[in-house]
């Protein structure tokens, strides 16, 4: 079993990465989407979203990181993701197919594509063409745009167009994130493409990830809220412990030292509350923290707070 980090916009950065793979139990990371369109993007474009750029294509636990790549042209598609991992190094190119953001759709990327199987086929084709064989490529889909009737054409033409694996998001664009997550459209999908298929939606605790596999019939998954929510929901699905609070405000405690030294503090006020809203979800105390912080401007004000609070839990330990 692989469990790959999901590419979450505006989440899952280069800081949460490293994050989440200190705490393990993942064996590959995907980039926030990469946007392009009418020329190949700059070097500082692909770095914006993938600093791992420059440190072979892995975090700093040694875990591969994919870039992702969204578009609508297949030519440009093609020419950014040579560019990709001929110049830059990406360890492999992943295509998204899913984003439901309005935004996004109005242009012509994301899950809006997913209203032409042709489409799929035209882009994806040209960007196996212009990868070498050996480079990981493979593509990620929900399950249609308004409704499930082209999710098994578009999951073939995908495949048959060269992706090398298929990462399914088992809702649809209107659908959005509203549970429940159709683990049973993602069998019928696996039935009819011959490469490996990720499971991927509403998979929160490691009971929902046994659930999952079953349904889907999946070997492998990809976790996006779920872990940020419970971050070692990855390595209790491989047989870790799960984290108890302590351990859980350590992370917090260096993910927040990671805010404020990227010189954009400002920017880290809102990541800092963004995860410790998410654990909430899971901790209890992490509902109280919020509850503290969540009117604080000033980043170090809050990192304050944290700091507090980590120093009241050892003293009780």
């Amino acid at each position: 079993m692989t469990i790959t980090l999901a590419p979450m916009e505006g989440v899952v950065d280069v800081h949460m990465r490293d994050m989440m793979t200190r705490i393990s139990g993942f064996d590959l990371c995907v980039t926030e989407f990469v946007r392009v369109s009418q020329v190949v993007a700059p070097r500082e474009w692909f770095l914006k979203y993938c600093p791992e750029l420059e440190t072979g294509g892995k975090t700093q636990a040694g875990t591969d990181v994919h870039v992702q790549l969204m578009g609508g042209e297949a030519h440009v598609m093609a020419d950014n993701a040579a560019f990709a991992v001929h110049e830059l190094g990406a360890p492999g190119i992943d295509l998204n197919f899913g984003c439901p953001a309005k935004t996004v759709n109005r242009h012509m990327a994301g899950a809006a594509l997913l209203q032409w199987p042709e489409k799929l086929f035209e882009i994806t084709s040209a960007v196996k063409a212009a990868l070498s064989v050996e480079v990981p490529f493979s593509a990620k889909m929900r399950l249609g745009f308004e409704d499930k009737s082209l999710a098994l054409e578009n999951a073939r033409a995908l495949v048959e167009a060269g992706a090398q694996k298929l990462t399914v998001h088992a809702r649809t664009k209107l659908e959005g994130y509203k549970a429940p997550a159709h683990w049973e459209w993602i069998a019928r999908i696996k039935e009819v493409v011959d490469v490996p298929v990720v499971a991927n939606g509403e998979i929160w605790t490691p009971d929902d990830a046994r659930m999952c596999r079953d349904i889907s019939g999946c070997a492998d998954i990809m976790i996006g809220r779920g872990a940020i929510a419970r971050p070692s929901l990855a390595r209790e699905i491989k047989g870790g412990d799960f984290a108890e609070w302590p351990e859980v405000l350590g992370w917090l405690v260096t993910y927040c030292d990671m805010m404020l030294d990227t010189k954009r503090a400002k920017w880290g006020e809102g990541r800092m509350k963004q995860w410790i809203k998410l654990l909430s979800r899971t901790y209890p105390q992490a509902k109280l923290l919020f509850d503290q912080i969540k009117r604080v401007k000033d980043p170090y004000a809050i990192h304050g707070v944290i700091m507090n609070e980590a120093r009241d839990v050892a003293d009780v330990a």
